[in-house]
């Protein structure tokens, strides 16, 4: 069990009077069984006009905000208390046959899907606006999914073949890099890790969701941890009918922990975004975003 004090700063600076904005944001981590948010503070300068807590159709918390007095620039400061549980995660070899999944996932007609949960999965098995069904992720995967392959055997083989021949490398991608760039360039970050994994998944017939969150980072030997110095991570969920949704982080190659906190779940970054929004007027803007994972233990 592990307790965190998370601040996520977001500062747009215009170089123009905005006179109307509209913003969705996610920033308040989910509840969840192994996941207790205790406070939350949410503060916005300007003052919004409108604001709106809801939860959006993936059940992410979220907030809408709408602001139209004129401004040159817009400050969100999220800052959450939570508690973390280590989840027990099932052998990796102890799952479905990949190939009996993919069945599973098919449309059969006449036939009724056998939970609400298998339900909610086929939505994670389309395209999405940052993850394309190519053969070429099916291609450069097929070592994983050796025939007859326990699924979330193969899901690790994977998540250790990203991890192990791709470069971390924050400067060599930008949001709306395709993925088949990635995979030629061999070099990303975590959201293009998370996506590229995505994609050898669903590119196969099998339900994976990304993940947001963030991930407690230690400093290098000898130094004190930087207020601000943290980033938002992303990682991966592979839908097994045994066990249902289980996690993978590819930049770290390792299955989540209580060091990981997750903030939302989508099809892909798009859904997640912890700010997006359109606005009249402003011109050029510059943005600064810090983020500290501080632990209270």
């Amino acid at each position: 069990m592990a307790r965190y004090r998370i601040t996520h700063h977001t500062h747009y600076r215009y170089s123009q009077v905005v006179s109307l904005s509209q913003q969705l944001l996610h920033v308040q981590p989910r509840a969840l069984p192994w996941q207790t948010l205790e406070d939350t503070r949410l503060d916005i300068d300007p003052a919004p006009s409108h604001r709106l807590q809801q939860r959006d159709s993936f059940g992410n918390p979220s907030t809408l905000l709408e602001l139209n007095l004129p401004h040159q620039s817009l400050s969100i400061t999220a800052e959450m208390d939570i508690t973390v549980a280590a989840r027990p995660w099932p052998e990796v070899e102890d799952s479905m046959r990949w190939e009996d999944v993919v069945t599973i996932c098919r449309y059969h007609s006449g036939r009724a899907v056998s939970s609400d949960e298998h339900l909610e999965a086929m939505v994670f098995r389309q395209e999405s606006p940052h993850v394309r069904i190519k053969h070429e992720f099916t291609d450069w995967s097929a070592t994983c999914f050796a025939p007859g392959r326990p699924l979330l055997a193969a899901a690790c083989a994977l998540m250790e073949k990203i991890h192990d021949e791709f470069t971390f490398d924050s400067k060599a991608t930008e949001i709306g890099t395709p993925l088949l760039e990635v995979l030629k360039a061999r070099r990303g970050v975590c959201q293009d890790f998370a996506h590229l994994m995505i994609a050898c998944l669903r590119s196969r017939g099998l339900p994976a969701r990304y993940v947001s969150g963030y991930l407690l980072t230690s400093p290098p030997p000898g130094q004190p941890r930087l207020i601000g110095a943290d980033a938002s991570h992303a990682w991966v969920s592979v839908w097994d009918p045994s066990h249902g949704w289980v996690d993978f982080d590819p930049t770290n190659r390792i299955m989540p922990g209580d060091q990981h906190i997750t903030l939302a779940w989508g099809r892909d970054f798009s859904d997640v975004s912890p700010l997006r929004g359109v606005i009249v007027g402003g011109g050029a803007h510059e943005l600064d975003v810090a983020v500290t994972v501080l632990p209270l233990d």
